[in-house]
């Protein structure tokens, strides 16, 4: 599906977006493993999230799904279901590794699947951390999907050092070590986004060097109402669009404003963005707010390596706004960049050079410089959400417009974005 975008003028009022996905992820999958009734409310209804809702019913989970609450039957510990056929988890990753933590400490054996885009992604990550405690895991040749797990007598507790920065395999670690009487630890040296530390209220060390994250079966989740605040992720093609539309001032209400997820915005304020951040309050430990975004003149910064695990889902949205701004744009030790729904560098970088920017591209990252000479051109998504609508926006920039080839994909995330974006053009 190609869609075409035409130069967005004028955007104003506010914007209520869809819950956040990687929370809602977590509220899912807390909530199957609770014993009784918990109560999700603003969920999205995104392929993603449909992914986890699905394994967790094949796996004997009740879910009763309406137009503003969800509410997960759990099943308490150790207590799901064989299923009956392979787990699927679409093109979600987080489903899939989250998920691998659980499935490693049942009684039962499994298979866990998903499309030909999530079966590329690797999977030894997760592999090597649950085979150390005493799970039985294997993979492809490839260690890629499908993923095989076998019943084991326990699950023991181990001290892991995270070799790269990594929420999903940090989550897949401590929702097995929920399953062991004793403490595991895990150990960060670039701390990623903590919502499931969060969520299940773990004990965190913060130390100069490193985050140590506790975690043992006295951390069980039980049942409870969340809310879902909205997706910090989504919000921030939207706050792209109003810094470099004229005359703009949108309101972003009811983000996700998680310390570990709101990098982007504080370097969007270093390069010179007029962004105002009002928190108004938390749930289950998760702190949201509201967002209200101004016109703003941007300048090129240095990026810092130490950054760039808050914001390495966002590198889209930074890279369109580098773009704009003053001076040459440079983004450097992103090497996991090439491990997600894309190769996300060689997507950018393919897609920028079609406007007849200067594109230098490295093993982990790119250099972009030069001025846009090459008028609507017609952008690949690679079937990457975040590539389309990264480029959907860059559209909305352009004097005559811009087409997105495979833009469906952002049905992962955010299927309505086109009408939230038709919501907001004054």
């Amino acid at each position: 599906m190609i869609q075409s975008f035409n130069k967005i003028e004028k955007i104003s009022g506010s914007l209520t977006l869809p819950g956040d996905k990687s929370i809602s992820h977590r509220a899912l999958i807390f909530s199957a493993l609770a014993n009784g009734e918990s109560e999700i409310t603003n969920l999205p209804q995104s392929d993603d999230v449909k992914s986890t809702i699905s394994c967790l019913k094949q796996l004997g989970v009740q879910i009763k799904e309406d137009t503003d609450t969800i509410k997960v039957y759990g099943k308490g510990f150790k207590g799901f279901e064989k299923p009956d056929k392979p787990l699927h988890a679409g093109n979600s990753g987080t489903t899939a590794r989250i998920l691998s933590g659980i499935l490693a400490a049942q009684n039962f054996d499994s298979i866990l699947t998903g499309d030909d885009s999530l079966s590329k992604r690797p999977m030894r990550r997760i592999i090597k951390p649950l085979g150390l405690m005493g799970a039985r895991v294997t993979g492809s040749v490839a260690n890629t999907l499908p993923l095989k797990f076998y019943t084991v007598d326990q699950i023991n507790s181990i001290t892991f050092e995270l070799p790269f920065p990594s929420a999903q395999v940090k989550s897949s670690i401590l929702l097995a070590g929920l399953h062991s009487d004793k403490i595991t630890k895990v150990i960060e040296y670039n701390q990623t986004r903590d919502h499931s530390e969060r969520m299940l209220g773990l004990d965190v060390e913060k130390h100069q060097m490193n985050t140590i994250t506790s975690v043992s079966k006295n951390n069980y989740p039980v049942s409870q109402k969340y809310f879902v605040p909205g997706d910090i992720s989504t919000s921030a093609f939207f706050v792209l669009l109003s810094l470099f539309t004229k005359t703009t001032n949108l309101t972003i209400k009811n983000v996700s404003l998680n310390p570990t997820r709101t990098g982007l915005l504080h370097l969007f304020r270093e390069m010179g963005a007029n962004i105002n951040i009002d928190e108004t309050g938390a749930s289950n430990n998760e702190p949201y707010g509201d967002i209200t975004v101004f016109t703003s003149e941007l300048k090129n910064i240095k990026i810092s390596k130490e950054v760039i695990a808050s914001i390495i889902d966002e590198i889209p949205v930074l890279t369109i706004a580098g773009i704009f701004a003053e001076g040459d744009f440079e983004i450097r030790n992103a090497k996991e960049l090439r491990v997600k729904e894309s190769d996300r560098i060689s997507a950018l970088c393919y897609n920028l050079s079609l406007l007849g920017l200067n594109v230098e591209e490295f093993d982990d990252g790119f250099k972009v410089s030069g001025e846009i000479i090459r008028r609507k051109p017609v952008f690949k998504s690679f079937g990457d959400h975040r590539i389309a609508m990264a480029f959907g926006i860059l559209s909305c920039l352009l004097d005559e417009g811009g087409k997105v080839d495979g833009f469906e994909s952002v049905s992962v995330s955010n299927p309505g974005f086109i009408d939230q974006l038709k919501s907001i053009e004054s």
